[in-house]
């Protein structure tokens, strides 16, 4: 038998309080007693048996299609049945579970049942943010920990449910939740490592950008912040956890070297700040790095970025708001086929213009002067220009797409796949077919001018956005007919 944590029995609540909290005392006797076990392996004291421990689970039942009017996307189960789902970092979590939990208790007045799963967790991950096992394991004892311990699983992962494609086994619970608690532990140790910073930092609000111009000015802002005692931001983070509070001295050691797609967070109560992330080019590090975002469940993700502008009207340093993509970054195309169109949001659309507005100064006539709204294609050919004759540009045009780059159908795919709201604006800076390419002089130029009055943009619409009701952002547009209860 396997050395195990006492089994906590499903036990019935009508609080979202205390539902949280039973969550919360279930996931932390399964991961203490995880992380004894593995102090006494790593010191050589182990008993040689077994180790597990398992996830808190939450379960809702209901015979009934009746449930509260409400003008939510979320909140609800489809109809009658068993759902169910595993949950993780509950401290990380608390508010956004403890919201899930009102909403089903309001909506179907149904007790929500909370115990232990028979889903193990992975011993990685209940490893503090500390702990680091390389240096004092050898090679025989960590092979060894495969038989002592349980380890990822890829199938407990995937992402049938976001998907639509999974099809519970007879007799299975149906989803509660888009991502099981495993999935969401993955995801939180990738981020650590792709983004430098804990997932404690990571704002509602994330901007997504494809240079690191827009990261060295988003920087000077956040240090700039930090000094002013009247900022709405409490804390300025940066990779390696490094600490600048608002009116405080800096903590925390930068690491040797940028990882691969460093995050940065303006910081304010109840994770409503801004994170911004250098995903780098490419479509491959946009899907990467929004595959593991998309776990902590943020309000809104844009893309800030550089473009090649289509039209021959337009002007370096113009603006791209996307109303429209077109697909040619191949990424995704497993999970989301190309025939999937993804809706403009509203919302989203609004406060992108009302940013460019506000920052520019500028209305009516003169707006659209430096402001098109249009397609957006993106490509996986950085070098497309290069095809032979007619190449891309004739499906460019046919799509009557006004700009190209390779990320920002990959971030727009992605939010509609995870239920993210989402909405791009890109800043023009070459016109290639109309000879207008990147050289050197012009190109420093025109980042000097432009990068400081875009990112303000993202900056400002997040603002705007903030003042929206989450569930207004959370639009059924991004919701499927037979959906997941959670946000």
């Amino acid at each position: 038998m396997p050395s195990q944590p006492p089994f906590i029995a499903p036990v019935k609540f009508d609080d979202p309080d205390a539902a949280l909290a039973q969550v919360q005392r279930i996931y932390r006797a399964s991961v203490e007693h995880l992380r004894q076990a593995l102090q006494r392996f790593v010191a050589g004291t182990d008993e040689g048996r077994h180790v597990r421990a398992c996830y808190p689970f939450v379960r809702l039942r209901t015979d009934t299609v009746a449930r509260a009017d409400s003008r939510l996307a979320y909140g609800f189960v489809a109809g009658p049945g068993n759902y169910e789902t595993t949950l993780t970092r509950p401290e990380l979590f608390a508010d956004y579970y403890r919201e899930q939990f009102r909403l089903l208790l309001r909506n179907h007045r149904v007790p929500l049942e909370v115990g232990t799963s028979t889903q193990p967790i992975p011993v990685h991950f209940s490893l503090a943010e500390s702990d680091h096992l390389e240096g004092s394991l050898g090679p025989e004892r960590r092979l060894l920990m495969r038989d002592l311990f349980d380890l990822p699983d890829l199938a407990a992962m995937d992402d049938g449910i976001a998907n639509g494609t999974h099809e519970p086994a007879p007799g299975e619970p149906l989803p509660l939740a888009l991502f099981t608690a495993a999935r969401v532990d993955y995801s939180l140790q990738r981020l650590r490592h792709y983004s430098g910073t804990a997932p404690e930092h990571f704002q509602n609000f994330v901007l997504f950008t494809n240079y690191q111009f827009y990261v060295d000015e988003f920087i000077r802002l956040g240090q700039a912040l930090m000094a002013d005692p009247a900022a709405p931001y409490e804390a300025f983070v940066e990779p390696g956890n490094v600490v600048t509070p608002r009116g405080g001295s800096r903590s925390g050691t930068p690491p040797a070297r940028l990882p691969q797609m460093p995050a940065y967070h303006l910081v304010r109560p109840g994770a409503s700040g801004i994170t911004m992330i250098n995903i780098g080019v490419g479509p491959a590090n946009a899907k990467t790095v929004t595959d593991h975002v998309a776990v902590l469940r943020p309000h809104c993700w844009l893309m800030l970025g550089h473009c090649a502008g289509l039209s021959g009207s337009q002007q370096l340093g113009d603006y791209v708001l996307a109303h429209a993509y077109m697909r040619e970054d191949h990424v995704l195309d497993e999970e989301l086929p190309p025939w999937v169109p993804l809706p403009a949001l509203a919302e989203v659309q609004l406060a992108l213009e009302q940013a460019v507005a506000d920052v520019t100064q500028l209305a009516g006539y003169e707006l659209k002067r430096i402001l098109r709204t249009g397609t957006v294609a993106s490509t996986d050919n950085r070098n497309w220009e290069l095809l032979p004759e007619p190449g891309p540009a004739r499906r460019f045009s046919q799509s009557r797409a006004v700009a190209l780059d390779m990320e920002s159908a990959t971030i727009a795919a992605n939010g509609f796949r995870f239920r993210v709201p989402y909405g791009t604006l890109l800043c023009v800076s070459d016109k290639p077919l109309h000879g207008e390419i990147k050289l050197p002089g012009m190109a420093d130029t025109f980042y000097r001018e432009r990068v400081d009055q875009h990112l303000r943009i993202g900056l400002r619409a997040a603002e705007l956005l903030r003042h929206e009701r989450p569930g207004a952002l959370h639009s059924r547009k991004l919701r499927s007919f037979a959906e997941v209860a959670f946000q």
